[in-house]
């Protein structure tokens, strides 16, 4: 790779990130320029006052720590480019408001927004919203810059989209099909989507940076100087296990006490029934910012702009009922499985508005995923392996705290029912009705 130009951003997580040749470029693409008006955490901070933090900056924290771990394991500068490409790229078509309206998406484009970011590089779906012809109109897509810089946009994607490298061949669109490069080295695929990645260690310690909350420390530099590879997998040498323990607990306190707040979820879930009740044209949401949406739906008139107007304003929705996991019994917890449909769901919302005079849109019925629900181990993020002599094992064999928390839930809910204050009272008498809550309890 040419080097012909070299910035530093100063990062108050990582200190310095130095950015050249294409990443260089690849910064200053409108694309990614884009992300600096997305906040990282979305609509959290309602609760957590300084969580206006951007996937803009976190971009550019994986690439650093994508960088590092390449270094770390003597990658070749090939491989480590590719790795540090798919980095920077990885979150490159995060809708507005970040995950809030991931799900949305997905069912509006059919990409969830991984596959929308390979749509993009290769420049399958247009890169600029219509507003911003004139700017951009006859740029070259991502892929030609890769090209350009000797960076295969195959692999880069490949990397973006797969969590493992046993995906077998690929197809994209203009460049035929064919097998990865990576396809027998999972330590690629693992700085990008892994157990310690990447992309963890920055929004862990990036979001508990701006949030305040002290869970999200992880030692980073004892991490990375423990990793290497083995039989093409990534590997944490016995001296990294605390530090991997480390991450593990504040990965599952920073869902419990930040991601999964639940005040977060009401305020997300009324952002979502604000678009749910609009009539807003939403095929290019990948391309708008948090600015765009909220304008338009301010601009839209009646329960949409109303709803959107109480999120600004904090005027928010209040629980009416909530169930905790612990309170309940594991038949009640299997029978809200059906509501992670999302047609169910709001069939019971209008069950719910119809018994107490209410809009549907007023009522909002919120439940965690079917493996929450049924409380399934958690093994993914936890599966870390550890290399001791010649010996590969999970970090489980060696770290009681990691065993527990294969089968730990960070969600301490089940359901909550949330509505106007107004219609508090009756919600709750009439949630706790349909809901069969006198038969939840798990006593």
């Amino acid at each position: 790779m040419n080097v012909t130009e070299r910035k530093v951003v100063h990062d108050p997580i990582h200190g310095s990130i130095t950015l050249d040749g294409p990443f260089l470029e690849v910064m200053d693409r409108h694309e990614i320029q884009r992300l600096r008006s997305i906040r990282q955490l979305g609509l959290s901070n309602a609760v957590f006052p300084g969580a206006n933090h951007t996937r803009f900056e976190h971009s550019l924290g994986v690439y650093h720590l994508a960088g590092r771990m390449a270094d770390s394991m003597g990658l070749s500068e090939e491989e480590s480019d590719t790795i540090r490409m798919a980095a920077l790229l990885h979150d490159v078509c995060h809708p507005p408001f970040s995950h809030t309206l991931e799900r949305m998406m997905e069912s509006i484009t059919g990409l969830d927004h991984m596959e929308m970011s390979r749509a993009l590089i290769m420049g399958d779906v247009p890169s600029f919203m219509e507003r911003d012809r004139s700017y951009f109109d006859g740029i070259d897509p991502l892929c030609t810059l890769m090209e350009d810089a000797g960076i295969s946009p195959e692999e880069v994607c490949d990397l973006i989209i797969n969590p493992h490298s046993d995906t077998g061949g690929f197809t994209l669109s203009g460049y035929g099909s064919g097998q990865s490069s990576f396809s027998d080295r999972e330590y690629a695929h693992q700085i990008i989507h892994g157990p310690v990645d990447a992309d963890q260690m920055d929004y862990l310690m990036r979001d508990a940076h701006y949030t305040g909350v002290i869970h999200g420390a992880v030692d980073k530099d004892r991490l990375l100087s423990q990793m290497d590879i083995y039989n093409g997998r990534m590997v944490i040498r016995k001296g990294g296990i605390v530090a991997a323990e480390g991450l593990m607990v504040a990965r599952t306190l920073m869902y419990s006490s930040v991601y999964y707040h639940k005040t977060v979820k009401t305020v997300e879930a009324m952002l979502r029934r604000a678009i749910e009740v609009s009539d807003l044209d939403l095929s290019e949401l990948y391309l708008m910012t948090d600015a765009d949406l909220t304008s338009a739906l301010l601009g839209c008139g009646g329960l949409s702009s109303d709803m959107m107007r109480s999120v600004l304003n904090r005027r928010l929705y209040k629980n009416a009922v909530i169930v905790y996991s612990a309170d309940a019994s594991e038949d009640f917890k299997a029978s809200l499985v059906r509501y992670t449909d999302a047609d169910r769901r709001r069939s019971l919302e209008c069950e719910i508005a119809s018994a107490i005079g209410a809009d549907p849109a007023e009522v909002i019925v919120d439940v965690p995923s079917e493996s929450s629900l049924l409380s399934k181990a958690k093994v993914g993020k936890t599966d870390v392996s550890v290399l001791i002599g010649d010996r590969v094992r999970p970090i489980s064999r060696y770290s009681s705290v990691a065993k527990a928390l294969q089968s730990r839930d960070p969600i301490d809910w089940c359901v909550m029912v949330s509505v106007p204050e107004r219609l508090r009272s009756d919600a709750e008498r009439a949630a706790r009705r349909i809901l069969s809550l006198d038969d939840a309890d798990g006593s």
